[in-house]
């Protein structure tokens, strides 16, 4: 949910993180790119070989096929990044289950309404 004035509030569609890797807390936007670039974590390549590629060639440009969509916010805690995003996604399909490596996946144009929104420094509450 967006909290807007007077009780009311946008409700979007999203999937979590699968079991064991849903982050919950608190945190703020600490970033936000349109069409965010999307480097594969240490252990999102150890658990998927096949991701090792980005290791020699870099991370994958922002477009329609990149997993992080359109838009993402980079969420901060301390002012340090968590490597937890709330992004869009190539994979529309799967939003409403919980298969993430523990990022919040939205439908692209959700994260580009959502993005239109926020601000860096807006707080964020994740609960499960």
């Amino acid at each position: 949910y967006y909290i807007l004035p007077r009780g009311q509030a946008v409700q979007y569609r999203i999937a979590s993180g699968a079991e064991y890797m849903g982050w919950t807390g608190r945190a703020e936007v600490g970033a936000m790119k349109e069409w965010p670039t999307w480097m594969p974590t240490a252990s999102i390549m150890e658990r998927w070989p096949q991701f090792q590629v980005y290791k020699q060639h870099g991370p994958l440009e922002g477009r329609w096929d990149n997993p992080l969509g359109a838009r993402a916010l980079y969420l901060f805690v301390d002012n340090k990044d968590t490597l937890i995003r709330i992004h869009g996604t190539n994979e529309p399909s799967e939003i409403g289950g919980h298969v993430s490596s523990g990022c919040i996946r939205m439908r692209d144009m959700d994260a580009i309404d959502l993005y239109g929104r926020v601000h860096v420094g807006t707080p964020v509450v994740v609960v499960s």
